[in-house]
């Protein structure tokens, strides 16, 4: 084992918790295979020991003959004593929901701003929510790009349309009131969120993860915890879906020195894993603004609308004597197919749970990344007739939005099928909400409404980000929607160029956009080859028999030294590299490309200008200061950069994924060719504060281009974020235009 400290005592190094490594057994004959491929990937390989067959584990220093560690296996691995844990039932009472009718503007204000129903752009917006290329289905949707999906999805391959569906459920304050409850409201959300995917085989394909948190060990809590894991348990049986795995985390109690003592509440967050028909297909909380169509309420719960343990009892201080529960597991099963029914042929245009916030927060969401139109809804058909209570409480339930030609359809089926459900609506094209409950009618305000929603968000973002760009978030959100404007050639048709032309694509450690890549090559006809640069280094590849180059984006040794420094140095440090680079580009008939980490690599190698090092651009920390992911729009302008000939004038909408993207340009900027802006100038429109917008750049010839978004990750229209309805029946985007042009070039050529 490498020992970086030789004082270390056969016990330090033993019970070592350095990270990132994992062990493996394999036979003696494959192990020169896995050196082979440790060395090419730069990954240090140490063989520790043996498999013996004695029956004895020994641990063994063979410098020194010490053995800190010699058993028999039946005394290591012998019977391991029963924990027993002992407790006793301690009955807590709450006091009920208190609030007053006439205040429910008040509380909707105040309900929409807390962190669990607030918007989480301050979240989303920093994690890489594109890389491999086969995201189906991610946290933003709409035109205006805000974190409402209800579950994520991956493709399996980019070469069909199955994938994986994932969501997430928690009741914290729910199971404060009813530990059980609280078990089954958080499968129910989990599944309620996962729902909205067309799942292979409906509910009984759905497996959970339950992730307890619990503060064991105080008075009353591991009752409750046996309480929660059976109701968990039963009503999972009673479903038909198991729980094949999960994690504890049992010691949620937090002590300080002045003797205070603080338990976490005990919760139980369920994960739901589903394998999905086609990514394509999902059904999203964005209303589709047809005035002709209706929204269906769907009760999941079969139980009395409750406040117990809401966002609504939390926003006001309080918790509730009961909490919304689901005595009838059957029905819910039922349900939740009758919707996956639905939503498999087609029916549904859009839909979204009843959750966090309750019902009035399902419908101002369906409308908040929209930037027009707004809903007439009426809910006299419920019978809850206490406006507060209908509006705000969680009680388990979906609304769908259904066209006219299938209304009378989709209401017999869930007649037939015994689901209880109410029409409560239609789109209007007025941007307000028209709320009747009974008696009580409410116009709220959606522009408004949703700045609040935002304003928790923008609060959290100062925390994260350079100022002012928090403040410049917040006020330019709604500003920005995405617009699109497709090459009048492009038909959405793949069509794959004949012809054997050998592109490289060239990774280095960190590197996490080669795949994709790959593939975006492959499926227009060039013949790929993975190049690492240890290849180059080593001398096993020399680019001689290559025509396209890609450096991958990623974060080569994690930008430890700055963006693609340390990458850059392998090829500038090491001869037969940076030879094989050279003979490279001093060809007139090649091709390259960098995008992302490998934009960065291609400044830092003079590779854009032609080695003009005194010219050549710099990627520079995002202006924000943080790292930045979105789904932006980019404009392709007039340039030479022979990738992008046929998407000249076109807008079109593109994934952003980096800390380091801000071109710094050592001479004006009509020195450099400008081939893609960022169609926004502003942030977060402009991500990365770059001038001008510029998002690539390419060579005087146009062979060689550098950008920093990722049309790689945008090849399927269900790879954007938000895609023209229009044109949903596209089998790739224009993006594949990209490198369909390069292929045409070497064809030509």
């Amino acid at each position: 084992l490498p020992v970086g400290d030789p004082s270390l005592s056969a016990r330090e190094i033993i019970g070592n918790e350095s990270q990132e490594r994992m062990g493996l057994i394999l036979k003696a004959q494959d192990v020169p295979l896995l050196q082979k491929i440790a060395e090419r990937e730069g990954a240090p390989l140490y063989i520790i020991g043996d498999v013996t067959n004695n029956h004895r584990f020994t641990i063994e220093n063979r410098l020194t003959g010490e053995k800190p560690v010699d058993l028999e296996l039946s005394d290591l691995l012998g019977k391991t004593p029963v924990t027993e844990m002992i407790d006793h039932t301690v009955v807590s009472s709450y006091t009920p929901v208190s609030y007053k009718i006439d205040e429910f503007e008040h509380y909707l204000e105040s309900v929409l701003q807390l962190d669990s129903v607030a918007c989480k752009d301050w979240l989303t917006s920093k994690a890489d929510r594109s890389v491999s290329g086969l995201v189906a289905n991610q946290p933003t949707v709409g035109e205006i790009q805000l974190p409402l999906n209800n579950f994520g999805a991956m493709a399996l391959s980019y070469r069909g349309n199955d994938g994986v569906a994932v969501s997430v459920g928690h009741a914290p304050a729910a199971a404060l009131i009813n530990a059980a409850a609280g078990s089954r409201l958080a499968i129910a959300k989990a599944l309620s969120n996962i729902v909205w995917a067309p799942i292979e085989g409906g509910l009984s394909s759905v497996s959970l993860s339950a992730n307890w948190m619990w503060p064991c060990r105080n008075a009353g809590e591991d009752a409750r915890l046996y309480q929660a894991v059976e109701a968990a348990s039963n009503f999972c049986i009673d479903l038909g879906i198991n729980i094949p795995t999960g994690k504890d985390s049992l010691s949620m109690t937090q002590k300080y020195p002045d003797g205070t003592k603080v338990l976490s509440p005990g919760t139980v967050i369920i994960t739901a894993m589903a394998p999905m028909k086609d990514v394509r297909k999902p059904v999203r909380p964005l209303l589709v603004p047809d005035p002709n169509s209706q929204l269906i309420y769907i009760d999941l719960s079969q139980s009395p609308l409750s406040l117990g343990g809401s966002a609504f009892a939390q926003a006001s201080g309080q918790l509730g004597a009961s909490c919304p529960d689901i005595p009838n597991a059957g029905y819910f099963a039922l349900s939740f197919n009758t919707i996956q029914s639905l939503i498999n042929e087609g029916y549904l245009l859009s839909g979204h749970d009843v959750s966090a916030g309750g019902l009035v927060t399902t419908l101002l969401e369906l409308c908040f990344a929209n930037k027009e139109g707004g809903l007439s809804v009426d809910l006299s058909q419920i019978p809850e007739k206490d406006p507060i209570k209908a509006l705000f409480s969680e009680n388990p339930a979906v609304v769908i939005q259904v066209a006219k030609k299938d209304i009378a359809t989709v209401l017999k089926r869930l007649k037939q099928s015994g689901i209880t459900f109410y029409p409560i609506g239609r789109p209007q094209s007025d941007r307000k909400i028209d709320l009747h409950v009974h008696n009580h009618h409410y116009l709220l305000d959606i522009d408004h409404l949703r700045d609040l929603w935002f304003h928790t968000s923008f609060l959290l973002e100062q925390h994260q980000t350079v100022a002012p760009f928090a403040t410049e978030r917040y006020h330019n959100y709604k500003q920005q929607p995405l617009a699109f404007s497709f090459p009048n050639s492009f038909n959405g048709k793949l069509q794959t160029l004949n012809g054997s032309v050998q592109a490289a694509v060239i990774r280095e450690k960190g590197t996490n956009g080669d795949r994709e890549m790959a593939w975006a090559l492959y499926q227009v006809g060039f013949e790929v080859k993975d190049v690492h640069t240890s290849d180059l280094i080593s001398g096993r590849e020399t680019l001689d028999d290559i025509r396209l180059v890609v450096f991958s984006g990623g974060f080569s040794h994690a930008d430890a030294l700055g963006a693609a420094k340390g990458w850059a140095a392998f090829f500038l440090y090491n001869p037969k590299a940076k030879a094989a680079l050279e003979r490279f580009y001093a060809r007139p008939d090649t091709l390259s490309i960098g995008i992302g980490n490998g934009c960065q690599l291609m400044a830092e190698l003079n590779l854009i200008t032609g080695g003009e090092e005194y010219l050549s651009p710099k990627l520079k920390p995002n202006a924000s200061g943080r790292f930045e992911c979105g789904f932006v729009n980019v404009t392709i302008p007039e340039s030479n950069a022979i990738m992008l000939q046929s998407l000249i004038g076109s807008r079109l909408g593109v994934w952003v994924a980096s800390g380091q993207a801000r071109f710094d340009f050592p001479k004006p900027i009509e020195n450099y060719h400008i081939a893609l802006k960022y169609s926004y100038q502003d942030y977060p429109g402009n991500p990365n504060g770059s001038p001008l917008g510029i998002a690539a750049i390419c060579s005087a010839d146009g062979r060689h281009l550098a950008m920093m978004p990722h049309p790689e990750r945008c090849l399927y229209p269900w790879n954007w974020a938000h895609y023209p309805a229009e044109r949903r029946n596209d089998e790739v985007s224009p993006w594949v235009e990209m490198f369909a042009e390069a292929k045409k070039w070497f064809v030509v050529l």
